[in-house]
């Protein structure tokens, strides 16, 4: 299901690069979808922006944690082209300045990456068959947020990055 799609490529957009914000389950908070939906509309004049919901699992009520997380997993993986990298948003990846972070961004667009997919994971975290295939990790703090709560923080992070690498006035020093 996608939540939201940016409107279609004009002369605005800077990169070819595609960026994808792959979550488990809806953003329940009426406020937090609508700040969510404005960052991804400004997000999406400059890069095409795609924020897709994996919906919550049914009848988890009878699955461990790690029964969760393995078919969590699954759902994951199965949105992934075998072209696309991922990075998984996890308390222990690497932690960016927002300036270090537009760096970052920078970085993937000059490697000729086609799709950069964040995701978003469960409660519980990320199976090992997903930590495998990531090629990166990025932690937004070392504080614990609600999963609705990093998407604006993330959407909002990559808009701050575009400003930042675009020299708008949005980022101040």
């Amino acid at each position: 299901m996608h939540l939201f799609l940016p409107s279609p490529r004009t002369k605005s957009y800077f990169c070819s690069m595609n960026i994808k914000l792959l979550c488990i389950g809806k953003t329940d908070d009426r406020n937090l979808y609508e700040l969510i939906l404005m960052y991804s509309k400004r997000l999406g004049f400059y890069i095409n922006f795609q924020l897709e919901i994996i919906p919550d699992l049914k009848k988890t009520k009878n699955l461990n944690e790690e029964q969760q997380k393995e078919k969590e997993g699954q759902l994951i993986l199965n949105k992934l082209n075998a072209q696309d990298q991922l990075v998984l948003l996890d308390e222990k990846g690497k932690e960016y300045t927002s300036m270090g972070f537009s760096n970052y961004l920078q970085k993937k667009m000059n490697s000729g990456i086609k799709t950069l997919v964040f995701v978003i994971g469960g409660p519980y975290g990320f199976s090992r068959e997903v930590y495998d295939k990531a090629q990166g990790k990025v932690a937004l703090s070392k504080m614990t947020f609600s999963h609705q709560m990093i998407r604006l923080f993330m959407v909002e992070q990559l808009y701050r990055g575009f400003t930042i690498l675009k020299n708008e006035p949005y980022h101040h020093q």
